[in-house]
């Protein structure tokens, strides 16, 4: 068995973000000690390398726990071979965006040619596989068992979340010394991202891009994120979200 914090210098997660999924019953720890300890077994660590992996291929928290706690291993290979999909589509683009910046790097000019920035297709296979997701039997009888764990705010729920918001400004404050780029600020800026969509909205990449900008742009964001994570914080924020988000 393994404490939480022997958990976290094993595998890079931080103690906070696996409090967080024990929380939201994504990674239950096998027991808890007399003292009040999380422990861990192999078949925890075994289900927190699934959830990384399907972090990484850009699933959100709610549909990796529908995915894993699901009796059908047809609902995850189907998941997978869609996303798989988006993910070459995307590698793809990239590609030509590559090649493109090489041309203009070695020649001076580019082709006149606009279709490397065309992402129409990756978009409506996105959007088509959504609707085929959300629209499965199975996905729709784990969302109605789980609907209540997103009801209505009270207005002491609501002071909550303020409050653990604030708890990932300080955060960032406390890492704002490290690169933007640095893999534990990579981590609490898709940790930040994973609680926003389990308690506002779903949280994309290009919203949490926009909202980057909007950190520096505008001064009550600013100004409110600072206070919370000392001078510098907001732009260490946007900084860390475009280097997590655009990597």
């Amino acid at each position: 068995m393994m404490t939480v914090k022997e958990v976290s210098r094993r595998t890079g997660v931080s103690v906070r973000a696996l409090r967080y999924y024990d929380q939201i019953g994504l990674l239950r720890p096998q027991e808890i000690s007399d003292a009040g300890y999380r422990l861990y077994d192999d078949t925890a660590l075994i289900r927190l390398q699934k959830i990384l992996l399907l972090r990484e291929l850009q699933f959100s928290l709610k549909d990796i726990t529908f995915l894993l706690d699901s009796p059908e291993d047809e609902s995850i290979h189907n998941a997978l071979e869609r996303q798989i999909r988006i993910l070459r589509m995307k590698r793809e683009h990239l590609g030509q965006i590559i090649d493109l910046a090489l041309e203009y790097k070695e020649k001076g000019e580019m082709t006149m040619d606009f279709s490397a920035f065309d992402t129409s297709k990756i978009k409506d296979y996105e959007k088509e596989a959504s609707k085929r997701w959300g629209e499965t039997a199975a996905y729709k009888e784990w969302e109605a068992a789980h609907k209540n764990n997103d009801g209505d705010f009270t207005p002491e729920s609501y002071a909550a979340q303020a409050a653990q918001m604030g708890k990932y400004f300080k955060a960032f404050g406390e890492l704002k010394d490290r690169p933007a780029d640095d893999e534990a600020v990579r981590r609490l800026v898709r940790e930040y991202q994973d609680y926003i969509t389990k308690n506002y909205y779903t949280l994309t990449d290009e919203i949490l891009l926009s909202l980057a900008d909007l950190y520096i742009q505008d001064e009550r964001f600013t100004k409110n994120i600072d206070a919370q994570g000392g001078s510098g914080c907001a732009a260490f924020l946007s900084a860390a979200i475009k280097a997590c988000c655009q990597a």
